[in-house]
Order: structure tokens, then sequence, then C-alpha cells
């Protein structure tokens, strides 16, 4: 089968190996779309992990083998590949802290070599473990391919917005209005909150309002802090959802955050960054800061109701697609969006 193989890097070799062997347990997917995510960048771009690897993890696909042990499942399934679940009964699971949990870090779907994911290849195989905890969702007849990849990315965002404790008739900051901070907009609206977003693109602006902000500014905006104080009667915001790796974005959103409100980092910044911070402005105005991290078995039934049932509309966060021969492209993009540019899609060839 064809695969994009990581081998260094910025390093993506589009090369034949072997399809995955299948166990007992064990069922192989035909890779039908998967969705090209920051984090897959991170790995491509720095020298996070070594190679050779096969990433990508925002997976749907037809079940193509079937493990003899297997129960449930069929050839011909359409499904949503998870990538982790969580042991269940680790202290890191006790506590609903499932990202940290081992086993759902070390046990992963795979197309070959460590596995990494495996959604950038034309097969994926999803190992026992995954198979009997739930990591496959079967996909409703009326729902596409490209609709059900956005099942994984949905249950992070809703992870997130669970963890600040979104509630109905709050506001909420959300830094960047990529794809990911669209649907943060689209779910905080799904809630009943309110979205205010802030982008330095002015297509992303316009599209923040598209898709459901009440209200989008340029980051730049020298008066942005005033500005968002109008629109949230003087208070600030409950909750700012930090979707850039920015600290000028941290700042803005610890300037615009209400007293007793929440900050909550869901994008990754580089290793060397360092904030300095005061910690009496946390102290003297009680904000809350916080991070999260990956996904969580708790909101996975909710993330594919939301998308399933459509009651957000992924299919307005979709930009571009590309063959899986062309990842490269499709990666160089993403780092360098084209002021049109939010969600990419990958395609296998077959």
């Amino acid at each position: 089968m064809k695969a994009q193989v990581f081998r260094g890097v910025n390093q993506l070799s589009y090369e034949e190996v072997p399809i995955p062997e299948v166990a007992a347990d064990e069922v192989l997917v035909q890779v039908r779309v998967v969705g090209l995510c920051q984090s897959d960048i991170k790995k491509i771009r720095y020298p996070l992990y070594e190679p050779p690897r096969i990433f990508g993890h925002e997976t749907a696909g037809t079940i193509a083998i079937v493990g003899s042990e297997v129960q449930g499942w069929q050839v011909g399934d359409r499904v949503v590949v998870l990538h982790h679940i969580p042991c269940m009964h680790c202290n890191y699971c006790l506590n609903e802290n499932f990202s940290m949990c081992e086993v759902y870090k070390n046990i992963t779907t795979t197309a070959g070599f460590a596995p990494s994911g495996g959604g950038f290849a034309e097969y994926v195989k999803v190992p026992g473990h995954i198979v009997r905890q739930g990591g496959l969702i079967p996909i409703p007849d009326a729902i596409t391919f490209e609709q059900a990849s956005f099942v994984e990315p949905t249950n992070c965002c809703l992870k997130a917005i669970k963890k600040a404790r979104i509630e109905h008739g709050q506001t909420v900051l959300v830094t960047g209005a990529g794809p990911i901070g669209l649907m943060f907009i689209m779910l905080v609206n799904y809630l009943g909150a309110r979205a205010i977003a802030t982008d330095l693109i002015p297509s992303r602006i316009a599209k923040a309002l598209q898709v459901g902000a009440e209200a989008a500014f340029d980051a730049r905006d020298s008066d942005l802090v005033t500005k968002i104080q109008s629109v949230t009667q003087g208070m600030g915001v409950d909750t700012s959802l930090l979707a850039v790796p920015s600290e000028k974005a941290f700042f803005q959103a610890l300037d615009c955050t209400r007293k007793g409100g929440k900050i909550l980092f869901f994008a990754e910044f580089p290793d060397e960054v360092e904030i300095l911070l005061n910690p009496n402005i946390l102290y003297r105005r009680e904000i809350d800061l916080m991070g999260s991290y990956s996904s969580s078995y708790r909101v996975q039934a909710l993330a594919a109701d939301i998308v399933f049932n459509q009651r957000i509309d992924v299919d307005a966060l979709v930009s571009d697609r590309y063959p899986l021969k062309d990842l490269a492209i499709a990666v160089e993009q993403a780092v360098s969006p084209t002021p049109d540019t939010y969600k990419i899609l990958i395609y296998p060839e077959s």
C-alpha cells in the first residue's frame, strides 16, 4: 500500500509499505479520508519523534479485515477510528485525566513502523484494546466520511469547553479563527454561550462571524480591550480559549477576561517560550489558568452525536482537499495559510 512515511524533520516520503498484518483481536480499516491536524504538522516539522513513522489520526474509513476473535464488526462497515483509548482503571483515568494514561499514550493505531496514528496511509490497523473499548464508531448512512472525520477534533474541543465549564449565557473569547477556533465558536454557540473571536487575517475574522461569533476583531487593534469590554457591558469575557500559541494573545486574553474568569491554553507553544507573569494578577483577580490536551473518553458519545446529527456545520470548516501523495504540499499550506485556508483533508488515492 501507499503511505506517507516520516523520514526526518520536514522529510515525508510517499512510498510503498506492507499492509499491516492483523491479529485475531484486531481490525484493518481502509482509510477514506483523514484530517490534517496541527499536532501532525508539529510532529513533521520538529524533532519530536524518531523516524520512521506514519502519522495521521483524524481518520474515517471502511473496515477491510476483521480478526477472527472480533465481534460486532463486519467487512464493509463505515467507521470513525479513534487512535487512543484509555485503560479506565489507572489513577489518571479514575481522576478523568484520560490523556495522561500510559495506555492512552502508548497503544495507538498504526500503518507500520512505531505506532503513531497511521492515518496517512491506505490502510490502518486498529489494536485489540481500541477495538474492544469503543475505539471504532459506526458512521450513519446520511453522514459522509468527510463529516465523520471531525468526530476526533470535536471531542478535543469539547473536552476543553467542558474543562473550562463554559455554560449557557456566558461570553467566551476565542483567540485565533483557524479551523479549531471556528469549531470552538460553533460549539460555544451550541451550548448557548456567546463567542467573540480575534484573528490577524481579515477573511478569518469574517468567517468567524459567518459561523456564529457575536463579534470578531483584528488581534492587532489597539482598542481591542475597550471593544471587548463594550460587548460585555464592561465586565470582560467569562472564559478565554487560546487557540493560537501566541504570547501576545495570552496577554490580550488576560486583559479581556473578567475577574474570577478562566483562561485555557489549547494550542501548544514552542518549548523555548517562557511567559513572565506577575502572580499577583492571578491572585488579586482570581483568574484560573488551565490547559487542555487531546481528547476525553467522557465526551466521546457527545462528540459523535454533535457531528452525526449535524448540530454544528463541519462542512463549513473544510477549505482544501489533497491526495495523499501531496501531503507535504498540504502541510506547507497549513503552515503558511492563504486567506481562505481552514481545514485540510487528505485522501488516499485508492
